[in-house]
């Protein structure tokens, strides 16, 4: 059977998950950890695919030794559990996001914000505490510590829990910590991609008036009528931008290359916030006025907590929030990030590893 087994943390509580749905590489056999992690297996893994490996400037912000393109953000069941896990039990379906591991001894890991940590361990493209590389869920199974797995709550299915384990928690988890969850806010999405997307979900779900921004009108309909935003605007219409200034409490920027910051300054209130949350390598510019005219905070936030993720989860469960997706099986991953690279997916591709029959 196609295997991968890998060890999170040295710590005594593992759990085995067999993936069920997610984004995936080809990988070899893994070192098993110890009694603390959780072993699940996923017969019907899915993994989540993301164009961002695939780009050359990705790199820049690694220091690798390999590059694989394996997936993270799994949704699979526990076939075992170690002497120590609480959390789980056989049977169990769970999720693995992008983070597995973290020293648990810094601030960002004493205040439930381990994503922050500067020793945390990626779910791909890292190197475990025992020196072995992380290698993502594109495997018949793998081990990971009990911190870093959530429960998916019943009812929900794989294959739309696997985007909202990075998509969702992205925009969840700035909209919890800057306390811009309570309803009849006024805010902006920047992008409707993945995350931006699920961004007009979430801040729909919360009560809020969602204006979506967006480079060219190709996607209004879409932003409009089918993911239910109040407001669509072009960002080159000068006229329509500036009948907007001053009007939003905060903007989620998802945009992932560079982009000039002034357009979208002036859409904030007095204290508004625009929050960064695409990865971009090349260094941004603004006018320093355009900030302190407004009070305004340029920002950032990166995934999501644990706590975070399993709170944003429950929180789709109760509103019934999906992503929007396209499941594919293995054999048309080389062709799915043509696609990708094209923007020529609404909005995620997930892959069905156990229906792509690994084993056989």
């Amino acid at each position: 059977m196609f295997s991968l087994r890998l060890c999170a943390v040295e710590s005594a509580t593992p759990i085995f998950i067999k993936p069920k749905m997610i984004l995936a590489c080809q990988t070899t056999q893994w070192f098993l950890g110890t009694t603390r992690t959780v072993f699940f297996m996923f017969p019907s893994l899915f993994l989540y695919l993301h164009v961002h490996e695939s780009m050359n400037f990705f790199w820049t912000f690694l220091d690798c030794e390999f590059i694989t393109f394996s997936r993270h953000e799994v949704v699979g069941e526990v076939l075992e559990v170690g002497s120590d896990v609480s959390k789980f039990r056989v049977g169990d379906i769970v999720g693995v996001g992008c983070i597995v591991g973290c020293c648990r001894n810094c601030r960002p890991c004493d205040s439930d914000n381990e994503q922050y940590c500067l020793k945390k361990i990626w779910s791909y493209n890292d190197v475990y505490t025992d020196g072995k590389p992380t290698q993502g869920g594109f495997a018949g199974s793998m081990v990971v510590d009990q911190k870093f797995v959530v429960n998916i709550p019943e009812g929900m299915a794989p294959e739309q829990v696997a985007p909202l384990l990075c998509a969702g928690v992205t925009v969840y988890s700035p909209l919890n910590h800057f306390g811009l969850m309570g309803s009849g806010l006024r805010g902006g999405i920047l992008g409707l991609g993945g995350v931006g997307h699920m961004g007009v979900k979430i801040a729909k779900a919360m009560g809020h008036h969602v204006t979506v921004i967006s480079s060219s009108d190709k996607k209004k309909v879409e932003a409009l009528e089918h993911l239910g935003a109040d407001d669509y605007l072009v960002s080159s219409d000068a006229e329509g931008m500036q009948k907007a200034a001053d009007s939003l409490d905060y903007i989620i920027d998802t945009v992932p290359v560079f982009h000039p910051l002034e357009p979208y300054l002036s859409l904030l209130k007095l204290d508004g916030k625009l929050i960064l949350t695409g990865v971009i390598n090349t260094p941004l510019q603004f006018v320093s006025p355009m900030v302190m005219l407004g009070r305004k905070s340029i920002t950032g936030s990166f995934i999501g907590s644990m706590k975070e993720t399993e709170e944003m989860l429950n929180f789709c469960k109760e509103k019934n929030l999906t992503s929007m997706i396209e499941v594919v099986k293995m054999d048309y991953i080389n062709t799915a990030m043509e696609r990708l690279e094209k923007n020529d997916v609404r909005y995620r591709f997930v892959v069905d590893v156990a229906g792509s029959k690994l084993d056989q």
